[in-house]
């Protein structure tokens, strides 16, 4: 059974996006198709000019590694390591040479420059979507997907969360793709599109201003 269905969706460089839609309506896998994550059984996904659907696993992580930066709700840090070593890691794999250099910055930029030696199990839920958002940022992305990344937090670290997701965006000038079941936060972006079954409901942009 297919999940999307004819979606037909173009986003400009530097625009923010919001996906909204009921539960199962295909937001989180619209996310994941545009990042590489999920393949299309049909058609084509182009970013930067790329053809992410002909790309074998190997290239599409790399191009990840290289172009994109991706939040999630949960926060897929590694239990073993550090913070800095969270965000230092992935860097060096792309052969970033200064990378423990960038990540200790980049975690300063987040307000965690006092907790690099601290492991995941250390650090509150907030800390560690904060560590997950310094990862993202360390390879100075061109496209940031962030997917539902205040739903596992309160209401007070979420908007935090946000606010630096945000600024983010506003540092490197990166398209920014936002999945949120939050209207305020839908709110912020340049363009807010619903998803419903697996399909773009292109009513729902006037619905929503009448």
């Amino acid at each position: 059974m297919d999940i999307l269905k004819g979606i037909d969706l173009e986003v400009g460089r530097g625009e923010t996006l919001g996906l909204v839609g009921p539960s199962g309506s295909g937001k989180s896998s619209l996310l994941m198709v545009l990042g590489g994550l999920e393949r299309a059984t049909a058609g084509r996904v182009s970013v930067l000019e790329s053809n992410l659907t002909d790309m074998d696993e190997d290239a599409l992580a790399r191009f990840r590694r290289h172009h994109m930066g991706v939040v999630f709700q949960s926060f897929h840090l590694i239990p073993t390591m550090t913070a800095l070593e969270n965000v230092a890691v992935p860097l060096e794999l792309a052969g970033v040479a200064d990378a423990f250099d960038r990540a200790e910055a980049e975690l300063g930029e987040v307000g965690l420059g006092g907790r690099l030696g601290h492991y995941p199990a250390q650090l509150s839920g907030g800390e560690q979507q904060r560590v997950a958002l310094a990862r993202a940022a360390a390879p100075r992305p061109k496209i940031l997907l962030a997917d539902e990344p205040t739903g596992n937090l309160d209401g007070e670290t979420g908007a935090h969360i946000m606010e630096l997701l945000f600024g983010l965006r506003e540092r490197f000038g990166c398209t920014l793709v936002l999945v949120t079941h939050a209207p305020e936060l839908a709110a912020r972006c340049d363009r807010v599109v619903t998803l419903r079954d697996g399909l773009l409901d292109l009513d729902a942009a006037q619905r929503a201003a009448e």
